[in-house]
Formats: structure tokens, C-alpha cells, sequence
């Protein structure tokens, strides 16, 4: 009895063994794709390239205009500090040092809500992308995909697969 269940123990880890032996010698398939250059070529990215630079010019107009306000208000100041009274300086002065934080204040979260807008409009294309990725991916029987972008790895691309045309055709670009 002693025997058989050594023989079993044996037996079972000669087959986990081998098991594991196989699966190590199998050579994962690997391809690569610059998902930033897929992205850039998507017709959303365009139209979100599109809509933030609208939105930019927005902001830069009424940054400009506040600026152009602030220095009217300090040439008119200027201009009438001599026959004003040192309070009425000291008032204008404040009023000016004020308007001067608002404008900067509003250059802050100007920036802060574009930065939101380009989240908002950049996150799902890339969802997009990285979806029709691991669809092809998959589909071709690939174990990895290396992001080839520039910046995003150190990968020195010899003779591997690049997705990149099959990718554009599942998003029909």
C-alpha cells in the first residue's frame, strides 16, 4: 500500500512537473504598437484636439481683455497720483493689487479646467484604443503587447509584430 500511494505521489508530481516544464518552454508571442500614435490618428482625437483649442482660445481672449483692463487701470492711476490724495492712492493701489490676484486667480483655474476638459475628452479615446488593442491582441493569439510610444518604454523594436494596422482597421480608421 505504502508503495502505490509513492508511486501515485510520484507519478502526479512527474506530470506537475512537466506541466510546469511545458509551460515555461512555450515562447510568448509578443507584438508591439505606439498607442500615442493611435490615438492621434483616431477622428475623435481630432474633434477633442479641436474642441480644447476652441476652449484655450476662450480663455486666452478673456485673460487678454482682463490684462488690457489692468493696465488701463494703471495708466489711469498713474496719471492721476499726483493730484490725488494719499488715501485715494493707497485705495487705488489695493484696487489695482486686487484685480492684479483676480487676474491670476483666473489664469489658475483656467488652466485647471482645461486640464479637466482634456481629461474628460482624452480619457474615453483612449479607453477606445486600448480596448481594440487587447481585442486584436487577443484575436491574433498575442501574449504581450509593448507600448512602443515614445517615452512610454525603452523597447528596441527588432522584428516583432506591430498591431498598429490591424488596430486602425477594428477602429476603421
Amino acid at each position: 500500500m505504502k508503495k502505490i500511494k509513492l508511486f501515485l505521489l510520484v507519478a502526479v508530481m512527474s506530470l506537475g512537473t512537466g506541466a510546469i516544464m511545458q509551460a515555461q518552454t512555450k515562447a510568448s508571442k509578443i507584438a508591439h504598437i505606439s498607442t500615442q500614435e493611435l490615438v492621434q490618428e483616431m477622428p475623435q482625437y481630432q474633434s477633442a484636439q479641436s474642441q480644447l483649442q476652441k476652449l484655450e482660445k476662450t480663455y486666452r481672449t478673456e485673460i487678454e481683455d482682463m490684462m488690457k483692463e489692468m493696465k488701463s487701470m494703471t495708466e489711469k492711476f498713474k496719471s492721476q497720483a499726483d493730484t490725488s490724495t494719499e488715501k485715494q492712492n493707497m485705495s487705488r493701489s489695493k484696487e489695482l493689487q486686487s484685480t492684479r490676484q483676480r487676474v491670476m486667480k483666473y489664469r489658475q483655474d483656467a488652466q485647471k479646467r482645461l486640464q479637466k476638459k482634456e481629461g474628460e475628452l482624452i480619457q474615453p479615446i483612449i479607453e477606445k484604443a486600448r480596448s481594440a488593442i487587447q481585442k486584436v491582441a487577443r484575436d491574433k493569439g498575442y501574449d504581450y503587447v509593448l507600448d512602443a510610444s515614445e517615452g512610454a518604454s525603452n523597447v528596441l523594436l527588432a522584428d516583432g509584430y506591430d498591431l498598429m494596422p490591424d488596430v486602425k482597421k477594428e477602429l476603421g480608421i
